[in-house]
């Protein structure tokens, strides 16, 4: 998997980077916060580990802006803490973040949440592509919508994706418009 680590101190982020590696890991590594925003948005990420206190953006800011941020993809965060007790969880939760890791972060426990990491992720995809599927119309091609309504499928498309649409004729449809002296075009 592709990995953001954040962490302000050098030892930490050279130990767990190591680590990650060491798992078959793809691991991108930043200093402060607003370094690991800008390899999040480069780099796209499945999993971001990051500190909890760091200077110019923290990992709870980062985390904000993750979740914030309408991303095609999820991705996983893991949050490096010092700070315990159940406040402190609520809050971390409440800013995007999916598991915690004690700092110092114990090597076996990060392979064992990043496995966790893994299989959500699978699942997250499955359900994407389950979610893919449209119920269309045989005769209009309207999609029907979660409250069973019907759209127009371009607009269904483009109200939920990145995708635009462009209008033309297939060759078959275009000679059949040219044997009935439609006019392409107009």
């Amino acid at each position: 998997m592709k990995i953001v680590v954040a962490d302000d101190d050098i030892i930490s982020l050279m130990t767990l980077t190591a680590r990650l590696k060491s798992l078959g890991h793809e691991v991108y590594e930043a200093e402060d916060g607003e370094a690991a925003w800008e390899l999040y948005r480069s780099k796209e990420p499945e999993v971001i580990v990051t500190d909890w206190m760091m200077p110019k953006l923290n990992g709870l800011e980062l985390c904000r802006r993750i979740r914030e941020r309408k991303n095609n993809r999820y991705t996983y965060i893991i949050m490096l803490t010092s700070n315990t007790g159940k406040e402190n969880f609520l809050t971390g939760m409440d800013s995007g973040v999916d598991d915690f890791l004690q700092k110092p972060s114990d090597s076996d426990i990060i392979g064992i949440k990043l496995f966790v990491a893994q299989r959500i992720l699978s699942l997250e995809t499955n359900v994407t592509r389950l979610e893919g599927l449209l119920p269309l119309c045989s005769y209009c091609k309207n999609v029907r919508n979660t409250d069973d309504s019907w759209e127009d499928v371009t607009t269904y498309v483009s109200s939920r994706s990145n995708a635009q649409f462009t209008s033309s004729f297939c060759p078959d449809c275009e000679k059949k418009a040219q044997n009935t002296h439609v006019r392409i075009g107009a």
